[in-house]
């Protein structure tokens, strides 16, 4: 129900925009989040905003760098990385959560993309 597109190969300093397409149904009604997963680490919170966008949040690390922006109308959610680093290489992921009070955990999403590989060369 989520689908990621966007990702691949960057210099450092360059940029790129993920997109997200999702057909959850109430859109809207959901917080969207993007998560990435570096090889054999964790998977770590990267960027969220709530359902209506007056509110985003952002890992310290990408604070600055990343814009997370979504357009209800078209069912998707965006995130534009600019000012990559070698250490934003990893698989990202966007997510759809709804009635949970947070926003930077696994467990607050219900719904998940596949993956999107963004690959930043120093």
């Amino acid at each position: 129900q989520l689908q990621a597109s966007g990702g691949g190969l960057v210099q450092a300093g360059g940029s790129l925009r993920l997109s997200c397409a999702a057909s959850v149904r109430t859109f809207s009604a959901y917080t969207m989040g993007w998560f990435r997963q570096a090889p054999e680490k964790e998977r770590e919170f990267v960027a969220a905003i709530s359902w209506i966008g007056l509110s985003t949040y952002y890992v310290d690390s990408v604070k600055g760098r990343f814009t997370i922006s979504r357009d209800n109308a078209k069912n998707t959610v965006s995130l534009q990385m600019n000012s990559l680093k070698p250490e934003d290489t990893a698989v990202y992921y966007c997510a759809a959560g709804r009635y949970s009070a947070g926003w930077d955990q696994r467990k607050d999403y219900n719904y998940w993309g596949q993956g999107t590989q963004v690959t930043v060369s120093s």
